[in-house]
């Protein structure tokens, strides 16, 4: 078994002792009220339990890193697979680090579910090792990268402890158009999560299924020797059933899928990039998918999700939910700082010639970098504490996993190389 084998299987058991502990972390946190005998008692033991199956989670995902380096010969970080996985272990390096300093067993029924599924994502995308292009090829891909995502992952923290602030202080039986508009708001937040999961579980789906469409694309280039335009046809391979189809195509070969044997519509003109169609078909894929799984979770519960969620906090104070909160986000903001901004600019101006030069990650690397900017300020300067801190760092992740997944699906550009196939 070489390195590369042992990293898969390193990163399994991994995936699969996070679901473990996240089972036992829900046991710890809901049998506290059905074990009225001696509910604190119950919930160390088996918060101790669901911390040590984390742990050793976390353990698994460090030796995947370590054995895929070896074996690749660079840090693992070098695409969409290896950076998401990369995040999702620093966000549980991160939720260790705080749970050590608060210990706060709730914590661990939140943060496991966002490492869970930022793992569940990093496996849509192709998993084999493959060279450094010449750009990545440089030192500052260990220190760029490596600090953005610990940067990342105490925003992630940050976002955990904000959210379970919002589900422990709304007042979801409010009859004002204050409480119900917080409670839009918080439903809304759940349902853009829910939209994530939607994505992965409609590509693992129909990857499942063997499914695949395939398009011919003309495309016009220029003979630099005859000087003139000529007409070469390019192949678009669909993984989910093409709702909308490439611009300026005909389909070759379409599995029939619910009556879907041709595009419902065409991408229009100005999405006439590489793999706009596909990337577009994709987000209407995960967007339809999440809203039935979002129908499907609120037909059992019978009831709002985070009006469903709200019960399992009580027994948590709301103000350390917002220490927490405060406490990562500043923990992060330096450490991002340096990475997404500082040295990622050093070594744009080294690969590319230029410090800045308006990408698109750019850019919404620089957006989150103001955002929290403005959180920071506003905290210590205003007095933002409570409810309208955590709004703030629910929605500044909310930015962090545009730039990460949305730049990537639906903005092309020179980071485009983290993209999919």
């Amino acid at each position: 078994m070489n390195f590369l084998e042992i990293s898969r299987t390193a990163f399994m058991t991994a995936f699969l002792l996070y679901c473990a502990a996240f089972i036992l972390y829900v046991v710890a946190v809901t049998g506290r009220t059905w074990r009225g005998r001696d509910p604190n008692r119950h919930e160390r033991k088996w918060g101790g339990i669901s911390f040590t199956v984390s742990s050793l989670g976390l353990l698994s995902h460090l030796i995947y890193c370590g054995t895929r380096w070896a074996y690749s010969g660079h840090v693992p970080v070098s695409n969409m697979y290896e950076f998401m996985t990369f995040l999702s272990m620093m966000i549980m390096i991160a939720f260790t680090i705080v749970f050590l300093i608060y210990r706060k067993i709730l914590l661990g029924m939140f943060a496991l579910p966002l490492a869970i599924m930022i793992m569940a994502y990093a496996a849509v995308f192709p998993q084999d090792v493959q060279p450094l292009i010449p750009s990545l090829r440089s030192i500052w891909l260990y220190i760029h990268v490596t600090l953005a995502a610990a940067g990342e992952a105490f925003f992630a923290v940050g976002f955990i402890a904000g959210l379970m602030y919002l589900l422990r202080s709304v007042d979801f039986g409010a009859k004002d158009r204050s409480g119900r508009r917080q409670k839009r708001w918080v439903e809304f937040t759940l349902f853009s999560i829910i939209i994530v999961v939607g994505f992965i579980v409609s590509v693992f789906a129909f990857r499942a299924a063997g499914y695949e469409a395939i398009f011919i694309q003309n495309q016009t280039v220029i003979d630099s020797q005859v000087d003139q335009d000529s007409t070469i046809e390019d192949k678009e391979v669909y993984k989910l059933p093409p709702i909308v189809g490439p611009h300026d195509s005909k389909p070759a070969e379409i599995q029939p899928f619910l009556g879907i044997s041709q595009p419902l519509f065409e991408a229009p003109s100005w999405m006439n990039g590489q793999n706009a169609g596909r990337k577009l078909n994709t987000v209407i894929w995960a967007i339809l998918t999440g809203i039935v799984l979002y129908l499907l979770l609120r037909l059992m519960a019978r009831k709002p999700l985070g009006k469903a969620l709200s019960p399992v906090l009580r027994g948590i104070d709301p103000d350390d939910l917002d220490e927490i909160s405060y406490r990562a986000i500043a923990i992060g903001f330096p450490i991002f700082t340096l990475g997404a901004l500082v040295f990622a600019m050093i070594w744009a101006q080294q690969a590319w010639g230029r410090f800045w030069g308006w990408d698109p990650k750019e850019v919404w690397a620089l957006i989150t970098w103001l955002f929290y900017s403005a959180y920071l300020h506003l905290r210590l300067s205003r007095g933002f504490q409570g409810r309208q801190a955590s709004w703030l760092a629910v929605l500044g992740f909310l930015v962090v996993m545009f730039t990460l997944v949305g730049v990537n699906l639906i903005i092309a550009g020179l980071h485009s190389y983290a993209g999919t196939d």
